[in-house]
């Protein structure tokens, strides 16, 4: 299906890519028109910039614990953290929790409308209630009363997974249109008591039925939306589900804050979530995005191992810019010039670039380590100041590294004229 086109007067645009990163020109992603909820002190739709989410896999009660991981998650990227409230228990350690945290938390309601009561004692900044599981009109209304007395927002979180019976019966199943009618029926019993202050996921382990359930959703409300592929599963394969069913909308305009549901530690769903983001222009980059050619026979080095070495060199230290990693200096600097820096192989040493013009030469021993303190540099003191500080002779020492190599492989390694003859040949022009 195609991407929906929205009317230029309907539509925010994120800018594209900050300086030092790396596109043709600058790109503008249409956004869907929402209205804006707070989450905490973190503005969510409204043309706000899309938020990254995570949930805790600690129990709650175990407060020390619990924080812990909030502040891993808030270090890697999370603008806002779920935390489970199934217990008397989680509700107290949320009492403790939530003063402490360096991100607003969403307490995780699902059977019990007390334990969503306790969550509000507690002081959380959003509720998420699953309207599969808690259904009494009573009890949903009772909440937003509250919710809207203390200006909590709160996620109608329907999950394919958990739909209200009656709606499996009544569209044979969890198709689209049965998760966009149960989140609309709870918005209706919102209304009732004048409380407006939601954001909406209709997600499915399904990723063609979770696009689709949000395409249909985003067409008949403007409340945010809350993007993700539940149960998506372990990496690599989890990961790419959800890449899949994210991306998608977010490219449509659809989405205003995104979870990875990965089967994995939940700071690498924050570092998924992050990636996106910064790869489609939609947040400010704020850590080093590496590219790496896929290797091939001109190779001087094993591309892998290097890449590996210099992304786990590099991946924690919070530098926002495109670094390239090139198995050979024939095509390598050329190929990469775009980056803000990169480094290739040849004759057992490494070529160091910056905007595809070499800087420096170091043993093939050092490449990640020059990698990386360049890198430092580069962020700290600008583009034109490293130019201007590189090794005027590692162009010439480069030059004769790259002409050495193609020597030994012949001017024309692939006896391209030769062949151009017998083609002319065969078209008949000879």
């Amino acid at each position: 299906m195609c991407c929906r086109s929205w009317d230029s007067d309907e539509v925010t645009t994120t800018p594209g890519p900050p300086a030092g990163t790396t596109t043709a020109g600058p790109v503008h992603w249409p956004r869907r028109p929402t209205r804006q909820i707070m989450v905490g002190q973190v503005p969510v739709g409204g043309g706000s910039p899309i938020t990254v989410q995570s949930m805790t896999i600690t129990k709650t009660a175990d407060v020390d614990g619990t924080l812990a991981q909030i502040y891993a998650l808030h270090a890697a990227g999370a603008d806002i953290v779920r935390c489970t409230c199934n217990e008397r228990a989680a509700a107290e350690g949320l009492a403790q929790i939530v003063p402490r945290s360096p991100v607003p938390i969403v307490a995780d309601i699902h059977f019990h409308v007390e334990m969503a009561l306790a969550a509000l004692e507690a002081g959380v900044q959003c509720l998420r209630l699953n309207p599969g599981n808690l259904r009494k009109p009573e009890e949903i209304k009772l909440v937003a009363r509250e919710c809207l007395d203390r200006h909590v927002p709160v996620r109608i979180g329907v999950n394919a997974g958990s739909l209200d019976p009656r709606l499996y019966e009544k569209y044979g199943g969890a198709t689209p249109e049965a998760l966009v009618e149960s989140a609309q029926h709870e918005l209706r019993l919102f209304d009732e008591v004048g409380f407006e202050d939601v954001k909406i996921s209709v997600k499915a382990s399904n990723v063609p039925l979770m696009i689709e359930a949000y395409r249909q959703l985003s067409a008949v409300t403007d409340h945010p939306l809350h993007l993700g592929v539940t149960e998506a599963g372990p990496p690599p394969a989890g990961t790419i589900k959800a890449t899949a069913g994210i991306a998608t909308l977010l490219a449509e305009g659809i989405g205003d804050t995104i979870r990875y549901s990965l089967t994995a530690d939940p700071v690498d769903e924050v570092k998924a979530g992050r990636q996106l983001l910064e790869a489609l222009g939609l947040r400010e980059r704020k850590n080093v995005d590496l590219i790496a050619c896929p290797s091939c026979g001109r190779a001087e080095i094993d591309v892998y191992k290097v890449a590996q070495e210099a992304m786990a060199a590099l991946e924690d230290r919070n530098l926002p810019i495109q670094v390239a990693v090139m198995g050979c200096v024939v095509n390598g600097p050329g190929e990469a010039r775009s980056a803000d820096l990169g480094i290739a192989a040849g004759r057992h040493r490494g070529h160091l670039f910056i905007k595809g013009q070499i800087v420096r030469v170091v043993p093939e021993a050092e490449m990640v380590a020059a990698l990386v303190e360049e890198a430092e540099k580069l962020v700290k003191e600008g583009i034109d100041a490293r130019l201007a500080a590189a090794d005027h002779g590692a162009a010439a020492e480069a030059e004769a590294d790259r002409a050495a190599l193609l020597d030994l492989r012949g001017d024309d390694a692939n006896n391209s004229e030769t062949r151009i003859d017998l083609i002319d040949k065969r078209l008949g022009h000879r």
